[in-house]
């Protein structure tokens, strides 16, 4: 399987604005935006809320420069407000407002936008000082992923109209002016950029100086004021997505509040995990087929000497499916893990469905997993089953995992159904935006 990457079903309720803030920049009577008018579908689409029309409910665009503000009309040229405009994507339209609100200057609204995120998050993220402050589309600026990393702050720049020069200026200016980090750094997904037609570029600094530092959070026991937070090396060049993996910041934390015994993390990556479980479980084993991550992991363990008390985490490189096979099966070759019980395992698999032609595929990859840790799993035990894939509705997750208990003939009790971390919101109308399902279960005695 592929190691984990960037990854809820459609939900219906009414047509949400497009505007993040009280913004409300009026266009000038001087200036006309091309129109890119659309065939019924996409208008349909509008209407439902969605912010994307794809590529083939586009019926004219004639003239329309690559990563454009757009006015987007019906045939009979009734506008639907404001859009960004792609002409490589398959989703070529991407809404930032709607008609009430034209867009005269867009950098001036990019950096508005910023700010408005970084006030919705004041109130709702406490105990860390490294989380997402901006998620694209769930913060009404599509194409764009900013996270702060203590003093380090990543950007991803994702469409071409969030690439032209005025709005990259205008996203470092805003970040300069409102955080002033040590560093911002740009994460560079080379692949997007091919398919966004955009010049090829390197990661690497925008602003200041710093690269890496230190991150923490989650206190081990928030009854006590001084308790010590878990804390990880950030290197905004290395490592996956934007370089950890913030979105389960708050599973961590929950998966904690169940753990006991012998623990066991599956793609446990850099350890975020293994390292939450470890002050309340008696060992804690991570599993990862990354040298790398395993490392860092091990260098992340070290950071944490006072939570960890003399406590040694043991990392071990494997492919997870194969692992899991052995240990499940009491294989002679696994040692002292044959037939081992666990109180707590968690599974944290990459996306296994990038496309919705995977989905059996994903299945089947999740159903396995599963059966192989209930096997493992002692009575009374602790099961935190993630995944990350899109395409596997959180229903569809909860079935697959069923499954698995039917077939390893055990019964559980679901404690909690977790998603994202807070600071991921989820927009409604953008199923895209809902893609991390978190399952802790109770494997009864």
């Amino acid at each position: 399987m592929p190691k984990k990457s960037s990854r809820s079903a459609p939900v219906e309720t009414a047509r949400v604005k497009m505007v993040a803030s009280p913004v409300h920049v009026e266009r000038s009577s001087a200036q006309t935006l091309p129109t890119v008018t659309l065939s019924p579908r996409g208008v349909a689409r509008i209407k439902s809320g969605h912010p994307w029309v794809y590529r083939s409910d586009i019926a004219s665009a004639e003239g329309v420069a690559a990563g454009a503000m757009v006015e987007v009309a019906d045939h009979r040229g009734k506008s639907f407000g404001t859009a960004l405009y792609s002409s490589s994507s398959q989703i070529a339209i991407r809404m930032i407002a709607e008609p009430d609100a034209p867009v005269d200057d867009l950098p001036t609204l990019i950096a508005e936008r910023i700010r408005a995120a970084i006030a919705y998050r004041q109130p709702l993220v406490s105990d860390t000082d490294a989380y997402r402050l901006v998620f694209s589309e769930a913060d009404f600026l599509p194409g764009l992923i900013i996270d702060k990393y203590n003093d380090v702050v990543s950007v991803q720049i994702l469409t071409q109209a969030m690439d032209a020069e005025p709005v990259r200026g205008a996203i470092v200016a805003t970040l300069v002016e409102d955080l002033s980090p040590a560093g911002i750094v740009e994460r560079v997904d080379p692949r997007i950029r091919d398919l966004e037609q955009l010049t090829p570029r390197e990661s690497g600094l925008l602003w200041g100086k710093k690269t890496s530092t230190i991150i923490a959070m989650n206190a081990t026991d928030t009854s006590v004021p001084e308790s010590h937070s878990v804390r990880f090396h950030y290197d905004a060049l290395e490592g996956q997505k934007t370089g950890a993996f913030l979105d389960q910041r708050e599973n961590y934390a929950a998966a904690a509040r169940y753990a006991h015994g012998d623990a066991l993390d599956v793609f446990c990556y850099q350890g975020g995990f293994a390292l939450h479980l470890a002050p309340h479980c008696s060992s804690v084993t991570g599993v990862d087929s990354s040298r790398p991550a395993l490392e860092m992991a091990e260098k992340n363990s070290a950071l944490n000497g006072q939570i960890l008390n003399g406590k040694e985490i043991e990392w071990i490189e494997a492919n997870a499916f194969d692992l899991l096979r052995d240990y499940a099966g009491g294989s002679r070759d696994t040692g002292r893990h044959a037939g081992r019980k666990y109180g707590t395992i968690v599974l944290d698999p990459p996306a296994f469905a990038k496309t919705k032609r995977d989905l059996d595929k994903a299945h089947s990859g999740y159903k396995e997993l599963n059966l192989r840790a209930l096997k493992m799993l002692a009575p009374g035990g602790i099961l935190v089953t993630c995944s990350c894939s899109f395409h596997v509705s959180a229903a569809d997750f909860l079935e697959t995992v069923a499954a698995a208990a039917r077939d390893a003939h055990k019964s559980l009790r679901l404690l909690e159904s977790r998603t994202q971390a807070k600071d991921h919101p989820i927009l409604l109308n953008v199923p895209e935006t809902g893609y991390l399902k978190c399952l802790i279960f109770s494997l009864s005695d």
